[in-house]
């Protein structure tokens, strides 16, 4: 079996790594892959294969069996639709369905129409508006949250505590300064929730005339805020663990009610066809769960952390995924517990360089049995260099959350580049 991953960060080194595990998989291919995919059994890369054009007539030339997308950008500008008109099996949601995590002001109208439980919001297109209604807003409450409606690559979210900050919010965002896009032509202005965050990652599989499913991976929790103690910036995030020890039962069944069962109806009766993963972005509250966002893909580095406890079959589960029989698939999860941290460039989020020769001590990782998953990485004359401002993950199971925990920071310290910077912190609240 020929299996081909869109995207080239880590999440797709996590993907590749336990795809390639399948003893029904014969060769992975990346497109364009990483400096950590080039190294791993099974895989090859496809450094010049950068768009769905160039995907799509990959796969057609060397017969590949099975897609899977990693990333948002592709799913948004419609990857899914063309190797599906080309009758190619691809593991992701259409177009239509990826407006979920593309568009937040269609995801929270969804989440409204549907009655999943969210925070109160309200859109806007106009800066004189936002800026009124946001001065209005902080009258009566002591923080904003204020967000670019299209993709941001994880900075299209603010949290603002006084008008001053909300004011330069708006700004930057309703311009393409921030984000590199027209992502803040449109906000969504939303109330702060405050609370503990919970990322679920799910298998979904929805196709029109059938009973949909959605069915939810082990919890994990993202680290986002750049420095120790979560301060600072938010990120792409700088660490994950799972499972959650706080993330109770009664937690859990009223994100079965509230969010994802009537996520699934929505689903239904929008009738979406929606074959792929999907990422609940959760705040609880005294085992109330609210919606922060959708993701139409899995989470980075949440995959990191979630696929190392998966003891079930990667392509077996994306195979339950496009034939319908996701329902009764059995997925099976090791115990136990994995952290994951995550090494970025100096200066991440902000500018930061590139091009520093990275160097692994592997008989630490070997040690430690810590997994290093490369992201912002590339190959060159045999070395491994930077080339992004995340530039790996380090994961490390163990049968308790702190034995992981410790094994992970062991392993980070097998890790070396000029400049690189980690938070000492994660999984420790």
């Amino acid at each position: 079996m020929k299996v081909l991953i869109i995207g080239s960060g880590g999440r797709e080194h996590a993907l590749a790594w336990k795809i390639a595990q399948s003893a029904a998989v014969k060769n992975v291919y990346l497109a364009p892959g990483n400096g950590g995919t080039a190294g791993e059994q099974k895989c090859e890369n496809l450094p010049d294969c950068t768009t769905a054009e160039a995907a799509l007539a990959f796969a057609r030339s060397k017969g590949i069996d099975l897609t899977v997308v990693g990333p948002e950008e592709p799913l948004a500008q419609g990857i899914v639709d063309r190797f599906r008109a080309a009758g190619l099996a691809i593991v992701g949601p259409a177009q239509r369905e990826s407006a979920l995590e593309a568009s937040k002001d269609y995801a929270k109208a969804f989440m409204q129409r549907f009655g999943v439980r969210t925070a109160a919001s309200r859109s806007f297109c106009d800066y004189k508006q936002a800026q009124a209604y946001v001065q209005s807003y902080l009258t009566t409450q002591s923080s904003v949250v204020i967000k670019a409606d299209g993709l941001a690559a994880g900075k299209g979210v603010i949290i603002a505590e006084d008008l001053s900050t909300a004011q330069s919010a708006l700004l930057s965002l309703m311009s393409v300064e921030a984000t590199g896009s027209d992502a803040g032509k449109t906000v969504v202005i939303e109330e702060f929730l405050a609370g503990t965050e919970v990322s679920v990652l799910a298998a979904v599989s929805i196709v029109p005339g059938k009973a949909g499913v959605i069915v939810p991976f082990i919890a994990a929790r993202d680290h986002k805020r750049r420095f120790d103690g979560g301060q600072g910036p938010n990120t792409g995030g700088m660490g994950a663990i799972a499972p959650v020890p706080d993330f109770s039962q009664a937690a859990y069944d009223d994100f079965l009610h509230a969010i994802l069962e009537p996520t699934v109806y929505g689903m239904q009766q929008e009738g979406m066809d929606y074959r792929g993963f999907i990422f609940f972005g959760l705040m609880i509250q005294e085992n109330r769960c609210y919606l922060l966002e959708y993701n139409v893909r899995l989470g980075d580095p949440e995959t990191q952390t979630v696929l190392p406890l998966l003891e079930s079959d990667m392509v077996s589960l994306c195979s339950a995924i496009l034939d319908g029989s996701l329902a009764t698939f059995p997925l099976v999860w090791k115990a136990g517990a994995v952290c994951t941290v995550v090494a970025v460039a100096d200066g991440y989020p902000g500018p930061y360089r590139r091009g520093e020769l990275i160097t692994l001590e592997r008989e630490k990782l070997i040690h430690t049995g810590a997994i290093p998953f490369m992201a912002g990485t590339y190959t060159k004359n045999g070395n491994l260099y930077t080339n992004g401002g995340r530039v790996c993950a380090v994961s490390a199971w163990d049968s308790s959350p702190q034995g992981a925990r410790e094994k992970a920071y062991s392993g980070i310290t097998a890790v070396n580049f000029t400049g690189m910077q980690y938070r000492t912190d994660i999984g420790a609240y």
